[in-house]
């Protein structure tokens, strides 16, 4: 049983991507007593063909605070703007702020190479903060800002969107996590993103919002001989721990 002080940060580019990525473990891990806190680098600003950036930002910030009022768990948006997210000072100063303040024992992010370039640039800032967030002297400008971690978070990246490379070649997760108590939950998380299920539909044609997710899951859980499932890796390079500190929490 995990210990209640035990901090778990999400932190992906949009709202919607923990929904479709993790929300079933973060949804195990606060059962057993971890805190929750869900970023999303972006508010999903340019996510609308009718509403005006502003009016689209503010949709979607309700709609993900209300996906985490399911999960129990804390939101916070880092206010990137889409498809405006760039590997920066001053954007590891801000990412840095966000770790320090949640104070994880483990950081949940998006995959070095995935579809989509706001991904991608947040997992290299987030990777890159988590280090820096240990740094005394690294400031970050804020007038009010919190203190130096002790030690790195551990890092572990979610599957890239249908678990493939810019070939098509799989990526295969070193572990994956048994969420079939937990997928009806994500899936509610997920349908909390109406606008976005919207604009997909609007600019891609595509009206597979839920499913899609759930043949995902269900994708990943068959390797694991079960119902459903979401997979992971784990950053080991130096000087980031080796051991798997979210394969513990959940045995």
């Amino acid at each position: 049983m995990a210990s209640e002080a035990t901090r778990i940060l999400a932190i992906h580019a949009h709202p919607d991507d923990i929904e479709l990525q993790c929300a079933g473990t973060l949804a195990i891990l606060k059962d057993r007593g971890c805190e929750i806190v869900c970023c999303t680098m972006t508010a999903g600003d340019l996510g609308s063909m009718d509403l005006s950036r502003k009016e689209i930002a503010n949709v979607r910030r309700n709609e993900a605070a209300a996906s985490a009022k399911l999960l129990g768990a804390e939101y916070v948006c880092a206010e990137f703007a889409d498809l405006a997210i760039f590997n920066s000072d001053e954007a590891r100063r801000r990412v840095t702020e966000i770790i320090r303040k949640a104070r994880p024992e483990i950081v949940i992010t998006a995959p070095p190479v995935d579809y989509h370039c706001d991904h991608e640039a947040t997992s290299q800032i987030v990777r890159d903060a988590c280090f820096s967030a240990t740094v005394p002297l690294y400031r970050t400008h804020q007038t009010d800002p919190a203190g130096y971690l002790d030690h790195i978070p551990a890092l572990y990246y979610v599957d890239p969107i249908e678990g493939i490379d810019y070939y098509g070649d799989p990526i295969e997760p070193q572990f994956i996590v048994d969420i079939s108590e937990k997928m009806e939950l994500k899936l509610e998380m997920l349908a909390c993103h109406a606008s976005q299920r919207e604009w997909l539909r609007q600019i891609h044609d595509m009206d597979e919002y839920l499913d899609s997710c759930k043949r995902w899951s269900a994708a990943r859980g068959k390797e694991l001989g079960v119902d459903y499932g979401e997979g992971y890796r784990q950053h080991k390079g130096h000087p980031f721990t080796h051991e798997n500190v979210l394969g513990e929490l959940l045995k």
